[in-house]
């Protein structure tokens, strides 16, 4: 839970937009897939894109 809380906190920070964690998933606002992703690889998470 810490180590989620502290990942969320770090893509609303480059994003420049809030979120919140809900069950578990961090929602950000807004559409900012494309940094999400290159941030989340960055950080050593495979990353799949799904919808939109």
């Amino acid at each position: 839970e810490a180590a989620l809380k502290t990942l969320a906190k770090q893509l609303k920070q480059k994003c420049s937009t809030g979120g919140t964690i809900k069950d578990g998933v961090i929602e950000i606002q807004g559409d900012h897939r494309d940094t999400l992703k290159a941030e989340l690889e960055k950080l050593g998470h495979t990353v799949k894109l799904a919808g939109g």
